[in-house]
Parts: C-alpha cells; structure tokens; sequence
C-alpha cells in the first residue's frame, strides 16, 4: 500500500468507523468461548483511565506506507514484552488525546515530532481495556519521511515498522492459544519480523487497515 494512497484515504475517514476483524478477539478456551474483546465502554459507574496510543505512518523509500510499533522491554506489568504502539496513559498538564499519545512518542522512541513534520489527522475508536482500566484513544498521525527514532532502554526493547498493507482485510491472521496469566486464551494475531501482534494493538491495526480498504 503506498503512502499516498494511503494519505488520501485517511482524509476521509468515515465517521462511523469499520469494526476490527473478529478472529482477532480473545476468546477464553474450554468456557464456552466466552469473548474476552475490549469493550467500547466501561461498566456503568466507572470511567476507565484515559489513555492514547500514536499510530504514526510514513512513507519508506520506495514509498510503502510504514507504522511505527514497538516491542516493550521485558519486566513486571500487564503488557511487558508485548507488541504496541507508543502511548500510554493521560497526565494532567497533556490538553487531549493527540498530547498524550505525542508526548508518549517522544519518551519512548524520541520522536521530535516538530522536525519529523507529524501531523494528527484523525483518531480510531475509543475502546476500554478490563486488565489495566485504560480507556485507549488511538491516534493517528502522518509524517512525509521516516522520522529519527531512539528506542528507550527502560521502556523499549525495539522500534518495528512493517508496511501497513500487513494490517488490510487480506491479510494472513494465525490463530494461537496460549496461557496468558492463567487464563488459557485463542484468538487471532499477525506474524511480523518473528513477533506475535495480538490483543489491543492487533485491533487497532485491523481496524485501520479496513477503513484504508474501503
């Protein structure tokens, strides 16, 4: 997918956005199937911690639209180890969702989004994450080349940047289950550069890559 294609697209997303692929949902094994997806909501009576993820395109130099992921650092939390996107969560001084997933950026890769020419163009869904009560806006913005990236030791073990075509419709989903705490889990994710893309950061790519499809 090239970027250009992929710029005018995103300059009309449409306001009800397609859903991500549903093979992609977690799904509890030997319960029934009971869904384990995240919810757009909370439950009634909470608010859920607000949170943002960038979702960064640039074009490589053949001009193959690219997006910015990173494999966290391995050590104790929910999602250490894990393959997402830059972000995290909402602190008082950061005025919107675009801020926090901006500043995110900058802590984990070193994004200087002023050199770099980011520019936000848009957001995906809102969805609410039960593990970790984060209510995740993801953000997407655009920058006209590969901006200079430094992985942060503490927080990142490697920036990956596979093409956004490995996120269309089309793509090739595997199913796996596994143990994930004690829960044994299937559901579907991406294979990219030897790393599992599952979960919230799969979601998010299923449901660019379908609103890029239309």
């Amino acid at each position: 997918m090239r970027y250009e294609d992929v710029l005018r697209r995103l300059d009309d997303l449409p306001e009800s956005l397609p859903a991500p692929a549903e093979i992609l949902m977690p799904v509890l094994v030997g319960a029934g199937g009971v869904d384990l997806r995240p919810s757009r909501t909370p439950p009634t009576g909470q608010a859920g911690r607000p949170a943002a993820v960038l979702v960064l395109l640039y074009p490589d130099g053949d001009g193959i639209a690219r997006v910015v992921l990173t494999e966290r650092a391995s050590r104790d939390g929910h999602h250490s180890g894990e393959v997402s996107f830059p972000g995290g969560k909402a602190e008082p001084e950061d005025p919107d969702a675009a801020a926090t997933a901006l500043r995110e950026a900058a802590e984990e890769v070193a994004l200087d989004v002023a050199a770099a020419r980011v520019r936000v163009v848009g957001r995906l869904e809102t969805f609410w994450i039960p593990v970790s009560d984060f209510a995740v806006t993801p953000v997407v913005a655009v920058a006209p080349a590969r901006p200079a990236m430094i992985a942060s030791p503490d927080e990142v073990a490697r920036i990956v940047e596979p093409p956004m075509a490995r996120f269309l419709p089309d793509a090739p989903i595997e199913i796996v289950e596994r143990l994930v705490g004690e829960w044994p889990l299937r559901y579907g994710a991406y294979s990219i550069d030897g790393l599992s893309v599952w979960g919230a950061t799969a979601r998010i790519l299923s449901q660019l890559g379908a609103a890029l499809a239309r």
